[in-house]
């Protein structure tokens, strides 16, 4: 019962999506460097990056030191 009222929902809903979950018919994002679009919804708060950028831009932190 006490998992009930943890945030005011009767637990029949899930947990919000984080990140790139996004409903099918939900359009989505475009990559902010190529234009592509990402696996991230349209309504995602910030920059998004297609795949590749993610991971270009992740090589590029990692060896900055």
């Amino acid at each position: 019962m006490a998992d009930e009222d943890y945030c005011g929902t009767d637990g029949t809903e899930g947990p919000a999506p984080v990140g790139g979950s996004a409903a099918p018919d939900e359009p989505r994002a475009e990559c902010v460097l190529c234009r592509e679009p990402t696996e991230h919804p349209a309504s995602r708060k910030g920059s998004t990056l297609c795949p590749a950028c993610e991971w270009q831009e992740a090589q590029r932190s990692a060896c900055s030191g």
